[in-house]
């Protein structure tokens, strides 16, 4: 199986972070909008296209500000993700309007329920995928500096 690359939005308003919210037999989920990158694009417009499709929002995209890597068998669900390699691009990025919550994402991923506004300060009580990056959006938000690789984590 290809490694597979995917470009990720960290959207700051208010003291909230945008995510999207997913559900599975586990229950209520979040994740940084975004996803795979397409053969022939670049990460920007990957992340731009993905958050139009899952958020129904145009955003400007900053600088990055983490690499991630998720290699399944490493983690909690290697039964079910042993054949799993992605590399992560987390890149901190604007809404270019105002966020309207009446506009419906075009395309959510299947597990995709909605899409919410979290407070920085409550992320450690939801559960977000990956789990460890919650510290370092938390870090990041205070102005405190955090490795931009953040290696094999979930």
């Amino acid at each position: 199986m290809a490694i597979r690359n995917s470009a990720k939005a960290v959207i700051f308003k208010d003291g909230k972070v945008l995510l999207t919210k997913n559900l599975d037999n586990e229950g209520a989920f979040y994740l940084f909008p975004g996803g795979g990158q397409e053969m022939g694009e670049n990460l920007q417009d990957a992340v731009i296209r993905e958050c139009i499709e899952e958020v129904g929002q145009q955003v400007e995209v900053g600088d990055l500000l983490f690499l991630r890597e998720y290699i399944g068998r490493n983690h909690e669900y290697a039964e079910e993700d042993a054949h799993v390699h992605q590399v992560e691009f987390y890149f901190t990025c604007n809404l270019v309007n105002e966020f309207d919550a009446k506009i419906i994402p075009n395309h959510p991923d299947s597990h995709q329920i909605g899409i919410e506004w979290v407070p920085i300060e409550e992320l450690l009580q939801y559960r977000i995928y990956p789990k460890e990056i919650k510290k370092f959006i938390i870090n990041h938000y205070h102005g405190e500096r955090s490795p931009v690789y953040l290696g094999d984590i979930n």
